[in-house]
């Protein structure tokens, strides 16, 4: 990874970000797609549309007659985090969370708190109340470290999330952070558009990003998007592409490669489709890619499945996902809150397989047309046998 990539990276996963508090990672986003010459608009949801300007242009490419399908890459733009419902006091804020979380060692735990300004002071929290479920937090106090000066804000107008050493940090080849889920796919979008816009005399490609919000309390963006009606009478065929950070699990190993997600928790896949990536991964990444169903979560290509498209997935796997201490991490207690981290081998990985699945002419139309060969041809070998 070059310098220029990995500066986009870390800049990305150094935003403050929460479920419908996503203002810094747009911000980034759109200064990044704006300096490289990339299209984009925000639908009325507020999502990121990569790839073109308008709503009009949107409805122009996906109702082109057009073989080739077009390729709608999926990633969300927050990470499970809180938002502050009232001020106790002038140094004691109460906080719903949203999300996924630790339900152990809650108490004292640091966290960062931001505005529109960005990252304005940090505190640590107690009275802490999980869910009914106990699977997550609920509500907390946050006790600041100090009062903020000036005018104090609207106590909705902060939110925040867990803090570690710092925002983010790179450890030989593995990056900690405090979100990499799904700042990570973000930035692989953001990275495949500039790649595929940069090239001088191309035409349109066949290519849309969906940069999405509120993903960490139900998909909440990109069902928005799908409800937009915008993709119901297409006149050429759509893959949704889910790009996710997923929960390491046996056989989706860290520093491995990209997984080639066959499913979540919640549906397996495409067929016809993951047999396209899968061709492509055991050619580009022969030794440097994994298969796997990743049911440690759901993600947004079951929201696209629902909504009656096709859809495959990639994921860079991920230690410690919803900074729940799973593999731990040093001065980290098990379990308790603790950074997320990836392996900057598998974001490259997710970079060249979303660049493998932008070649032209792929077998989108027959992805299973060389087994089916083979298969007659072993009947015809066996047939006088039957």
């Amino acid at each position: 990874m070059n310098k220029h990539h990995y500066a986009l990276l870390t800049e990305l996963l150094a935003q403050p970000t929460a479920p419908f508090r996503e203002e810094h990672v747009v911000e980034v986003a759109e200064r990044t797609l704006r300096l490289a010459g990339v299209p984009f608009f925000r639908d009325p949801v507020g999502n990121i549309v990569v790839g073109c300007t308008s709503q009009s242009r949107y409805l122009r490419l996906v109702r082109e007659k057009n073989r080739e399908p077009l390729r709608l890459f999926i990633a969300h733009m927050d990470h499970p985090g809180f938002h502050g419902v009232r001020w106790i006091s002038r140094q004691r804020l109460r906080i719903k969370w949203h999300g996924g979380s630790p339900v152990k060692h809650l108490a004292g735990s640091r966290v960062w708190l931001a505005t529109q300004d960005g990252i304005v002071t940090e505190g640590k929290l107690d009275r802490v109340r999980l869910t009914k479920t106990r699977h997550g937090m609920d509500t907390a106090d946050v006790t600041l470290a100090r009062p903020l000066t000036g005018i104090q804000p609207r106590a909705d107008a902060i939110y925040g999330g867990f803090q570690f050493r710092a925002p983010v940090w790179r450890v030989g080849k593995r990056l900690y952070t405090k979100a990499a889920d799904d700042l990570v796919g973000v930035f692989s979008i953001i990275d495949t558009a500039i790649k595929l816009f940069s090239r001088e005399h191309t035409k349109q490609p066949p290519f849309l990003g969906l940069l999405t919000r509120g993903e960490e309390v139900g998909f909440i963006g990109a069902i928005g998007h799908f409800e937009l009606g915008w993709l119901s009478d297409t006149r050429r065929p759509i893959v949704c592409v889910s790009l996710e950070t997923s929960r390491t699990l046996p056989g989706a190993v860290i520093g491995k490669g990209p997984v080639v997600r066959l499913g979540d928790r919640r549906t397996v896949f495409n067929s016809g489709y993951l047999k396209v990536l899968t061709d492509i991964a055991q050619k580009i990444l022969p030794k440097m890619h994994q298969r796997r169903i990743m049911d440690g979560g759901t993600c947004e290509a079951t929201a696209a499945t629902v909504y009656g498209l096709p859809a495959i997935g990639i994921s860079a796997p991920l230690g410690n996902y919803h900074n729940q201490g799973f593999e731990g991490a040093p001065g980290c207690k098990p379990q308790g809150p603790s950074p997320e981290f990836v392996h900057l081998d598998d974001i490259e990985g997710m970079l060249k397989l979303c660049r493998g699945l932008m070649q032209k002419n792929l077998p989108w139309t027959g992805p299973w047309n060389k087994q089916q060969q083979l298969m007659r041809k072993n009947l015809k070998r066996y047939k006088k046998l039957l």
